[in-house]
């Protein structure tokens, strides 16, 4: 099984233009933490109707696991409100195990700013997501989990994301972190090379994030520098495909399609849903990164995170 322990968030994407963007003073392409009335007025500057679905990094991959076929379960905190049933009824229908804790916070948010590129900005607004205890991972089924996938953005609850990993080696289980977003690995580097040194086994990365924790810009030297911290690195590179490294071994996976793209919002999040699915079902690395391609070009032919149906059909025949 892959447990998913990360944000249990709602995304709420709209399309908007880089005048737009720039008036926000966002980082293009990356996350802000933001206040609730934040999400708020922005989306009322923007006027049209935003899609809303289940989200969250970890939350979107233990989402793909479970559409392949495998067994996943994802972690984390929500509301007691209609958005936390909300989401809970999602990973249901989408074929994940929630352990989810409930409070009396807000179910977090995410606006997601889809520019013509398809590039997304993150507004985050974290609520519930924000709280999450070492205590909330007591009844979770980590003898179960084979590999423990966790994201970045936890970074900045040392304790809970610490315990999670603890809790994951104590099991036997492999854990794999998401770095997430290149301002967010920025500000808390120290923290994530202390974190990956001692207990991670997975590192994933796009070129960005990976400038942030190596210091290096030549794509094999930031490779090399995730490959001395982990066993296995994965760094993606969008629509160039992406490198994976373990130990003396490299292989260079192509891009899927002629890299248009409708959205990237998600694209990282299913890339390492097919290569951990891959992973645990056998396939040489290699394959299981032409599996997270196929992941992730499709999540990228639709606005947000959900595959459709007939389109996780077409990906499981290709295995």
């Amino acid at each position: 099984m892959v447990m998913g322990v990360g944000s249990a968030l709602i995304d709420i994407l709209a399309h908007a233009d880089d005048d737009f963007l720039a008036r926000l003073q966002a980082p293009k392409g990356g996350m802000l933490y933001v206040e609730p009335q934040f999400i708020d007025e922005v989306l009322a500057q923007i006027g049209s109707v935003p899609r809303i679905v289940p989200g969250g990094s970890a939350c979107n991959t233990a989402v793909g696991v479970g559409m392949l076929g495998g067994r996943s379960c994802f972690v984390g905190r929500c509301g007691q409100g209609e958005m936390g049933d909300f989401l809970v009824r999602s990973l249901e229908q989408r074929k994940v195990l929630p352990a989810v804790a409930r409070c009396l916070e807000a179910t977090g948010r995410v606006l997601s700013l889809i520019t013509p590129d398809a590039q997304r900005t993150m507004f985050t607004c974290l609520g519930a997501a924000a709280t999450p205890e070492p205590g909330d991972l007591e009844p979770c089924p980590f003898d179960a989990a084979a590999v423990v996938h966790i994201e970045g953005y936890l970074v900045f609850n040392r304790d809970f994301i610490s315990a999670a990993m603890e809790r994951a080696k104590a099991a036997g289980a492999l854990v794999s972190l998401d770095l997430a977003s290149f301002n967010v690995v920025g500000s808390a580097r120290d923290v994530f090379e202390s974190l990956i040194d001692e207990h991670v086994d997975i590192l994933f990365a796009n070129e960005e994030e990976g400038r942030e924790l190596t210091g290096c810009r030549d794509r094999e030297k930031i490779l090399a520098g995730m490959a001395d911290r982990a066993s296995l690195a994965v760094l993606k590179l969008g629509s160039e495909g992406s490198l994976i490294r373990a130990g003396s071994r490299k292989y260079i996976i192509p891009a899927r399609g002629d890299g248009t793209a409708v959205d990237t919002t998600g694209a990282g999040d299913l890339f390492a849903a097919g290569f951990l699915y891959g992973l645990l079902n056998g396939m040489g690395l290699a394959d299981c990164g032409r599996l997270g391609a196929a992941c992730g070009f499709e999540v990228c032919q639709v606005m947000g995170a959900s595959i459709p149906e007939d389109r996780w059909k077409a990906i499981k025949e290709t295995i």
